[in-house]
């Protein structure tokens, strides 16, 4: 599992915009957005970058991720 901590993400619109970047590159993946930490955790056999890259494409700057 990913984690990265995103910034800018603040209703459920950010929220939805991030699962469907996600989802155009990993269908299958599972996302998890928390928007009092900033965090999303992502499930997916997509590589780390990509799945950053998706948020960033969102709208959401990638601040740090594991």
């Amino acid at each position: 599992m990913y984690e990265y901590t995103v910034e800018g993400m603040s209703c459920n619109h950010c929220v939805m915009a991030v699962k469907k970047s996600v989802g155009a590159a990993d269908p299958a993946a599972k996302v998890e957005v928390d928007l009092a930490t900033q965090t999303v955790k992502v499930e997916s056999t997509a590589a780390k970058e990509v799945i950053a890259s998706r948020i960033e494409e969102a709208g959401y700057p990638v601040l740090a991720g594991k």
